[in-house]
């Protein structure tokens, strides 16, 4: 790349454009980039996410190694994707533990309440979530959830405990990395 006249270093001749990929963003713009494309922001979560990297660390733990190619696709939503192998235990289990009824997210959505506010959020988000990938009435969606509620609701493996947040998630996988340790101690 040629240098800026006058010898001023590195960097795009006067009235050239930066070279693909040297664009530089403010830090606003770049959360809100445009460009981001589903298999860059994929690959974003899979490296620094703690919910996904205790997640395939239990799964690789299981015997169940996940290759990112092969296990993941990045396609347009229509409606008619969804994924889990029960809807309504994914539904469930994504919304209690993907910190989706965190008390902040519920004030934020200006609903709170005292008495088992968390379980009343995650069976509303969940009937949701079946409604928007499933062509069936409320009723029928309240009832599948209403079903397998506490099993599902109740099922917190691999993290041990509902992650409220990122740092819940960051020591639920710590936890999780060093439980054979543990248990080789006792």
């Amino acid at each position: 790349m040629a240098g800026a006249p006058g010898g001023g270093g590195p960097g795009p001749a006067a009235g050239e454009p930066p070279a693909r990929g040297e664009r530089q963003r403010g830090f606003l713009s770049s959360l809100f980039a445009r460009d981001q494309s589903c298999p860059t922001m994929l690959l974003e979560t899979l490296e620094t996410n703690p919910y996904v990297k205790l997640l395939l660390d239990a799964m690789k733990h299981s015997g169940c190694a996940v290759n990112r190619e092969r296990h993941f696709s990045c396609e347009a939503c229509d409606g008619n994707v969804s994924g889990g192998f029960d809807a309504t235990t994914s539904q469930i289990r994504a919304a209690s533990l993907s910190g989706d009824c965190s008390l902040m997210n519920e004030i934020l959505r200006f609903r709170f309440g005292l008495k088992q506010h968390h379980q009343t959020c995650v069976r509303d988000r969940a009937v949701l979530s079946i409604l928007a990938v499933r062509n069936i009435s409320r009723e029928e969606a309240q009832k599948a959830v209403d079903e397998v509620f506490e099993s599902c609701f109740n099922d917190h493996e691999p993290f041990g405990r509902i992650p409220h947040n990122m740092t819940y998630a960051r020591y639920a996988h710590r936890d999780f990395q060093d439980r054979d340790r543990y248990y080789e101690n006792i």
